[in-house]
């Protein structure tokens, strides 16, 4: 049997309440010797993973390779 998670849900927009929490979850992400703390959507349909750029660029990532 699969053990369980529970991840809180987070209020995006206070303007519209509890209709705008999400399922955020911490992560770490890694790139050579550079490491950022970020949270990221917890999407369990998900067939695509995105990467903001800002996000590489904090990383160190070269976009242009």
């Amino acid at each position: 049997m699969v053990d369980k998670v529970r991840f809180a849900f987070t209020e995006v927009d206070p303007d519209l309440g509890a209709l705008s929490t999400l399922p955020y979850l911490p992560i770490v992400l890694t790139y050579q010797n550079q490491s950022i703390n970020v949270s990221g959507l917890l999407d369990t349909g998900s067939s695509v993973n995105v990467l903001p750029y800002e996000m590489g660029l904090r990383l160190g990532v070269v976009w242009e390779r």
